[in-house]
């Protein structure tokens, strides 16, 4: 079933784009996929299988004929317009032709497109004696006027013409072309055209084994030796050559005796284009009869049926109202009903009136085109309040008249306190967090709609502390006695600071061997913070088996490799005076021991800490420990640390209190938090209250058969459960977004950079506020080159981290090299443009080489060797940064 969202008409909304899909009904004998552009804006196409369900034919009453008579005179208590997005089908075709032109030496290949639009050939060829790439630009002569080259390995020729649209390219046999390589692409929408998922291919010479993607190929016939797919042995092997005095097997296109033939095909295409569409919706009371009067409107053309139900009490569950019932209802699956509204004289549209009992709280409804087709309100369900949940129009007005002009009146010194308004912010977070309550009751749990309502729960939380930090300069300093401080009721850890941090990793792998690391560090303090960072990532502090940190043995014993405990302490004070905030890298989840038990296990820990087995998690087998089992992963290098025990807990709590106070460590970066249950971390969090917080949860992307899946929800879920356990309280590394950048970059597959909602596919996708994005890292990169992202490709990540939503973080040796120019242009750039971790993406490309954002209707970002130009209008763009493969501009 396919689904378009749709919202309010005093929202804004964004100019979709037409989409390519196979048609299913088509004939032709190949099936075609293709690479779909996700809409932008908040309106977005789902396509779902539903199946037809059994629905029983109701017949309607007219008992309350005479309210709806009278409907007319009765006050309108609840009135909305909705814009909507229709998806109207338009059936074309793309044809191939292949014909011989004056000899067998010379050929002509023609591509059309019988859909209007601004049509592109993105083509190449694959050379004969090439064995390392599929596609590379063709000779000069070859090229069809108006060509364009795009890098190294491609052409894009647009198609010429009125109502079929058609480029021609000419093929010589003295070019030795084994194959041509195209996908078409309507440059207006950015949607590629592909078959069968893959780039078309048509041979010219043998080919080995079958591939999907080739054209022009008849199975049954033995034009070439052997299967298609790729080129013989004889011309991809050297040794499989003909030796020195003997004839060649190859003679023109083909292999000898056999001849290259001529073909023609057609592959039907589909393509959707969204018409805009209004629904009314007014509910009317009468008063006599305290029965609600709803009236649904809409310029929908042909069969509008309305799918829908009543609501009761606070939930939004459906449920089926009493009788009478319109004309042309059914039930369907006895938990809803099904109308057709009625055609309007002249046919521009329908509409329905619908009685209903008083008492009730919402009115709920999808609309159904047909079996495919459906349209509902954001990803949920249209909801209309009915008399319990609504005011009179008029007096909503007066409502919002007597707000605004409180609001204009008030003075100054009045703002700043703003302790009424943020009362109400805080009575509006209470009933957001109890609607999702009841969403989170329902059946169908609908993420979309909790994912909006925590959206909007954190911008009215952070306007409410905004108002509360911008009140505090104007309290004039009173002396006031310790009995006359009234201490707040809630203690507030965001974890996310104030959300325009810009995070540096303040050390590599290597960086421990210098034993002088602090210093080093009290020496690039001021340089850092003129490059625009506001917070630093430092690397454990305690004493530890390895000299990196990470093996951590006395957590109270602070001389490390990387320094004395009174270093430390100078050199966070000294990022301090800079005003740069600190973290502390801290590892909870092991501990190795300092002595053996009775059994030569090393599980008795020494110094202040003087654990013993009882500390450590039961079911790590290397340890011995007696504690409960764990509540993650274990980390077998190490005794994995029982988190479940009160008085592990207690002494964790007091261990990062004393470095908060001791070291001045505004918050943390918590390792390896795979290792145990999050809420954990929420106790740790509240207890030492840091300005911010980081978790590393490292996991593994989803791959079938070695290739990465375009989708990874359920990788980033993994990361965004564990955030939730903590309440919020942390964020964590997005791992994902850096996996998708590695392929998206690596092999050219920008699309992968946009979800199936034409989201960031990342966690910065879905929870932005608490996403840490990077690109490197002590163990991505390094000496230890874990996971090492493409060589000489880094600055567009940072071109990509450094634009988007989500809290960056710059990896120390790209600071300290040849890029440091280039991350401070971009640094300069997100924080002159006021960009921050909840800012607002729409994607405006996503596609094989390129991807394109705009950020904050301020900021446009493009990575790839691909073209891209922000859109133009009333807005004027300038670059503001430009490197290998990026560009970035801000409004002038």
């Amino acid at each position: 079933m396919s689904t378009v969202t749709i919202e309010p008409l005093a929202g804004h909304y964004l100019q979709r784009s037409p989409k390519l899909y196979p048609n299913p009904k088509k004939t032709s004998q190949f099936s075609l996929n293709y690479s779909r552009r996700p809409l932008s804006g908040t309106a977005t196409l789902r396509f779902c299988d539903y199946r037809r369900r059994r629905t029983v034919p109701i017949r309607a009453r007219s008992t309350d004929a005479a309210v709806i008579e009278t409907s007319e005179q009765l006050d309108v208590v609840f009135t909305e317009t909705f814009s909507l997005k229709r998806p109207e089908r338009a059936v074309g075709k793309i044809s191939i032709r292949l014909d011989k032109g004056k000899d067998e030496e010379n050929w002509h290949l023609s591509v059309g497109c019988s859909l209007p639009g601004k049509w592109i050939l993105h083509w190449g060829v694959h050379y004969t004696d090439d064995t390392g790439s599929e596609w590379d630009q063709p000779p000069p002569e070859m090229r069809p006027p108006g060509s364009m080259a795009i890098k190294d390995y491609a052409i894009e020729t647009p198609l010429q013409g009125e109502a079929f649209q058609e480029v021609k390219i000419d093929i010589s046999a003295k070019w030795s072309i084994g194959a041509i390589n195209f996908v078409l692409k309507d440059e207006e929408t950015g949607v590629w055209y592909q078959h069968r998922g893959r780039d078309f291919k048509i041979p010219l010479v043998d080919c080995l084994d079958d591939d999907a993607n080739i054209v022009g190929v008849k199975k049954e016939s033995n034009i070439w030796s052997g299967s298609l797919g790729k080129l013989s042995n004889i011309l991809l092997n050297p040794e499989a050559s003909p030796s020195k005095g003997e004839s060649s097997s190859i003679d023109g296109f083909g292999a000898k005796n056999r001849r290259l033939e001529g073909f023609y095909e057609e592959h039907v295409i589909v393509k959707e284009t969204l018409v805009d569409n209004i629904v009314n919706v007014s509910v009317k009371q009468c008063p006599e009869t305290a029965k609600n009067i709803l009236c649904i409107d809409t310029d929908i053309p042909g069969n509008v049926i309305l799918h829908w139900g009543i609501c009761k009490g606070d939930t939004k569950i459906w449920e089926l109202p009493a009788m009478p019932y319109p004309a042309e209802t059914v039930a369907f699956k006895n938990k809803a009903l099904r109308t057709l509204l009625q055609r309007k004289e002249g046919g521009n549209g329908s509409s329905g009136l619908f009685t209903l009992d008083g008492g009730l709280s919402g009115f709920v409804f999808v609309v159904k085109l047909d079996e495919n087709t459906w349209l509902n309100c954001n990803g949920d369900d249209f909801y209309v309040p009915l008399s319990n949940g609504t005011l009179h129009l008029e007096e909503r007005k007066q409502n919002e008249e007597s707000n605004s002009s409180q609001l204009a009146n008030r003075l100054p010194e009045e703002r700043q306190e703003g302790s009424v308004y943020t009362d109400e912010i805080i009575k509006e977070i209470r009933s957001l967090v109890s609607d999702i309550s009841s969403e989170k009751s329902r059946k169908t749990k609908n993420k979309v709609t909790q994912e909006t309502i925590l959206q909007e729960i954190e911008k009215l939380a952070a306007e409410a502390y905004g108002i509360f930090r911008s009140s505090i300069p104007t309290i004039p300093e009173i002396a006031v006695s310790d009995s006359e401080v009234i201490q707040p009721d809630v203690k507030v850890t965001s974890g996310t600071g104030t959300g325009f941090e810009i995070l540096c990793q303040g050390f590599n792998w290597e960086s421990h061997k210098s034993g002088r690391w602090y210093k080093e560090l009290q020496e690039k303090a001021a340089e850092l913070s003129s490059l625009g960072f506001s917070v630093i990532w430092l690397p454990p502090p305690t004493d530890s088996v390895s000299p990196e940190g990470y093996m951590p043995r006395d957590l109270y014993n602070l001389n490390s490799r990387y320094g004395s405990f009174d270093e430390l302490k100078v050199t966070v004070k000294k990022f301090h005076e800079v005003g740069i905030k600190v973290l502390g890298d801290v590892v909870l989840n092991h501990r190795c021991a300092s002595k053996r038990n009775q059994n030569g296990i090393w599980n008795i820990f020494g110094g202040r800490l003087n654990w013993d087995e009882h500390a450590v998690v039961a079911d790590d087998p290397h340890f011995q420990g007696k504690g409960n089992k764990s509540s993650g992963d274990n980390f077998h290098a190490a005794p994995n640390i029982d988190h479940s025990q009160e008085f592990v807990r207690n002494d964790i709590r007091e261990w990062l209190l004393w470095l908060r106070e001791e070291i001045g460590y505004d918050g943390w970066r918590l390792d390896f938090v795979r290792g145990f249950w999050g809420g954990y971390v929420k106790d740790y969090l509240e207890a030492t209250e840091p300005y911010f917080a980081v978790g590393e949860f490292w996991d593994s992307l989803v791959y079938t058969y070695g290739e990465m899946d375009h989708n990874q929800d359920l990788h980033r879920q993994r990361i965004i459960d564990w955030i939730n356990a903590t309440n919020g309280t942390a964020g964590a590394f997005d791992v994902t977004t850096k996996g998708i950048l590695h392929s998206a970059i690596e092999r050219c597959e920008y699309w992968r950079l946009s979800d199936q909602k034409g989201k960031p596919p990342g966690v910065v996708g879905w929870w932005p506020s608490r996403a840490v994005t990077f690109i490197e890292n002590h163990d991505t990169g390094s000496t230890q080159g874990h996971w090492r992202f493409p060589g000489g490709k880094e600055m567009q990540g940072y071109a990509y981290i450094l634009t988007h939503p989500g809290t960056p973080s710059v990896f120390f040796d790209h600071i300290f090299s040849g890029y440091q120019s280039e991350i401070r242009n971009l640094i300069s750039l997100r924080k002159r443009n006021k960009i921050n971790c909840r800012s607002m993406v729409v994607i405006t490309k996503a596609e094989r080489d390129v991807y394109a954002a705009v950020i904050d209707d301020k900021v446009a970002v493009k990575i790839g060797p691909g073209h891209y130009e922000p859109p133009s209008g009333h807005q004027r763009w300038k670059m503001a940064a430009e490197g290998n493969n990026y560009k970035v501009w801000e409004l002038s």
